[in-house]
């Protein structure tokens, strides 16, 4: 488990998820680096936490953006382009060479909690809700996306201390509890709770190499 105050690169950090795991790593004494396109018009400042200007498709700032952080954090989406191409694949392709170059080996990906594991197959009353509600609200391509980024991270990425939070996210609002691990089960989880789930599975250290859901404590 990592213990000492760490660099935290977060993708994503003006979402819905992101804005909550961007508070809780600052309340818990981290650094954080964000990536947005205008800082102008992000509202928390904060003394550990530097914005840079830039989007995913900034192949030329990768190294640096990377540089000096001990973990990157992704929890990017955008299913109207997820629908078109895989997007998020494209960029982590790209990120993980320029990690390896920094020397940088922690990474955690949020991906949906429709996502099919890696050479698996989902319970079949996930696959029907998954080709019904998530296929009408145009999410297919987006969990098409995400299995494309498992693939390659099981494939590819090896050296690197990856993990894949598959999050099954419906709200914001107060907590409803703690979410742990699972294999099989899921919990409709808030923004927040979402976000405290992934800063604790990011320190964690087994959970290496696994693409788990997340369900509330009983």
């Amino acid at each position: 488990m990592l213990n000492s105050k760490a660099v935290f690169l977060v993708l994503g950090a003006t979402g819905r998820t992101g804005r909550h795991f961007l508070s809780l790593v600052l309340e818990n004494g981290h650094h954080v680096r964000a990536l947005v396109r205008n800082p102008e018009k992000v509202a928390i400042q904060h003394p550990h936490l530097e914005w840079r200007q830039g989007s995913i498709s900034d192949d030329d700032k990768l190294d640096d953006l990377v540089r000096g952080v001990d973990i990157v954090v992704s929890l990017l989406g955008n299913a109207s382009l997820q629908k078109q191409e895989k997007i998020n694949t494209q960029f982590v392709k790209r990120l993980i060479p320029a990690m390896r170059r920094q020397g940088v080996k922690r990474f955690l990906y949020q991906a949906g909690g429709f996502t099919k594991p890696y050479k698996q197959r989902l319970p079949l009353m996930t696959w029907i809700l998954k080709n019904t509600m998530a296929r009408s609200r145009g999410l297919i391509g987006q969990h098409k996306d995400n299995e494309a980024v498992i693939e390659y991270l099981v494939e590819e990425a090896p050296d690197i201390e990856w993990m894949v939070h598959r999050a099954a996210i419906i709200s914001d609002g107060p907590s409803k509890g703690t979410l742990k691990r699972s294999k099989t089960r899921t919990g409709l989880a808030t923004f927040g709770d979402c976000a405290a789930y992934n800063y604790a599975l990011v320190m964690d250290d087994s959970a290496l190499h696994t693409t788990d859901l997340s369900c509330y404590s009983k």
